[in-house]
């Protein structure tokens, strides 16, 4: 495997561990931020928030990765993700829990550009092995996420 393809995968790794980081911690910094004890109501506005702003803006961002090229916005869905995690860290309101769920599900493209990549360098005999390692890649960083995130 090249580099550039070992990078990708890492990244998607990455990506997947930092998302199920959250899951465990997630619960308690609304009940402590909020005092309430609907925290489920809480969870599922973060998530179905992340969850929009990646239906919307994902074809967006893929269509500027044809544009500038993959590695920029691979860099732009780092960032968001980076800046949602220091909102997650150092934000002590609800309403900065939402910026930064809404920056990274905006950013949210490693994906579809990790996708596009593939396409780009593979030969169509070879694709589906590498979609496979992308989707099993994203499958063990939230194996680890999450078990991180219990620590």
């Amino acid at each position: 495997m090249n580099r550039s393809l070992f990078i990708i995968f890492a990244t998607i790794a990455l990506d997947a561990i930092g998302i199920g980081l959250i899951f465990p911690i997630l619960p308690l910094l609304l009940q402590d931020m909020t005092h309430s004890t609907h925290i489920s109501i809480y969870m599922g506005i973060l998530a179905s928030l992340y969850a929009a702003m990646q239906f919307i803006f994902s074809p967006l961002l893929g269509a500027l990765s044809d544009r500038w090229g993959r590695r920029p916005v691979l860099l732009i869905s780092l960032a968001g993700s980076a800046v949602n995690y220091l909102f997650l860290t150092f934000s002590h309101s609800l309403i900065l829990l939402l910026v930064g769920r809404i920056i990274a599900g905006i950013t949210s493209a490693n994906m579809a550009v990790a996708s596009a990549y593939i396409v780009d360098v593979l030969h169509e005999n070879n694709r589906a092995k590498y979609f496979g390692l992308i989707n099993a890649m994203f499958g063990a960083g939230f194996i680890i996420g999450p078990v991180l995130g219990g620590f």
